[in-house]
């Protein structure tokens, strides 16, 4: 846990106070977006309008186009500047991205479930649980918001992405009771899921097809290792956020106790994402290079070349074994 631990932390009835004395709002959510950073940026932006507030959206690498059925209702407000800046999923200020690296020091209040998370923001609103998207519900209930359609929707995709269709170890009771009324206020859970989890581009295939084909074991088979050069993505005719799931492929192999895919980016660095089973803990190996995230699920970026790369992850990966 962060040595900051407890500086700034707020209730849920605070958090919703705080919202309550503030117009003009922006709301971030991390690089790299998934499905629980924009579920819940855009369920607590879609809330907040019906109480009159001003309020944008806005993410460092922009909005994925697979999520497009999350922000198909949200209409950009004309420019302002905001007077109160929320981070959701967002555990640090280098997850902000380099275009909002400017609120690093600005950030009024982070809503978050990664105790990981470093306590950046003046308020932080933190709940361990399966998806910041819960945290979000909880929210909105305080606030007193009726939940519509697209709102449920952008709740269930937060919860469903990062519990891997409830198939994690983070899922909770609470997970499938928030995802069930989500249902019932009508969010399309077979689209959503469809969508998800099981829709695949052609490039998408062809990838997972070499990741198949090319993961490399170690440690007597505990541990494994995908390498997804820019070449291969380039070459697929896909993008780093339409093979996101993928860094789930190589834990699923019978035996395997950490699991690392490594995405190489274009700036010489791998983005890392680590996967790991009850016995090993994901965010603190994560942690090891400036990085974080849950116990069975976690990611960092480290610079260097591939070799580079996997020799220092394998020595961290050799200590935990050694253990």
């Amino acid at each position: 846990m962060n040595s900051n631990f407890e500086k700034g932390r707020i209730s849920l009835k605070t958090a919703a106070d705080l919202i309550r004395r503030k117009d003009n709002i922006l709301i971030l959510s991390h690089r790299n977006p998934d499905g629980d950073t924009l579920g819940s940026a855009f369920a607590l932006c879609y809330s907040l309008l019906k109480l009159g507030k001003k309020v944008r959206v806005d993410c460092s690498d922009g909005f994925p186009e697979r999520y497009g059925f999350l922000y198909e209702g949200y209409k950009p407000p004309a420019p302002f500047e905001p007077e109160f800046v929320i981070a959701v999923d967002t555990a640090d200020t280098v997850l902000l991205g380099q275009k909002f690296a400017v609120f690093a020091d600005k950030t009024d209040l982070c809503i978050d479930h990664h105790l990981s998370n470093t306590f950046y923001a003046e308020n932080t609103l933190l709940e361990d649980c399966a998806a910041a998207a819960e945290i979000i519900y909880a929210l909105i209930q305080e606030l007193q918001i009726p939940i519509d359609a697209l709102t449920a929707a952008c709740v269930y995709t937060g919860i469903s992405t990062d519990t891997g269709c409830f198939k994690f170890s983070n899922t909770s009771p609470n997970s499938h009771v928030i995802a069930a009324e989500m249902m019932k206020l009508g969010a399309p859970v077979r689209i959503i899921n469809y969508l998800m989890f099981e829709k695949k581009s052609k490039g998408r295939f062809a990838v997972e097809r070499t990741v198949y084909s090319t993961v490399e074991f170690f440690f007597d088979g505990r541990c494994s290792l995908v390498h997804i050069p820019l070449e291969l993505i380039a070459s697929a005719g896909t993008n780093s956020y339409e093979i996101e799931g993928i860094a789930a492929v190589p834990r699923q192999i019978e035996g395997v106790e950490i699991a690392f895919t490594l995405f190489e980016r274009s700036d010489g660095s791998y983005r890392v994402s680590v996967r790991s089973s009850d016995d090993f803990d994901s965010s603190g190996i994560a942690k090891a290079f400036g990085g974080g995230g849950h116990f069975a699920a976690a990611g960092c970026t480290v610079a260097g070349n591939f070799e580079e790369v996997r020799s220092r992850l394998l020595a961290e990966t050799g200590k935990l074994f050694a253990k």
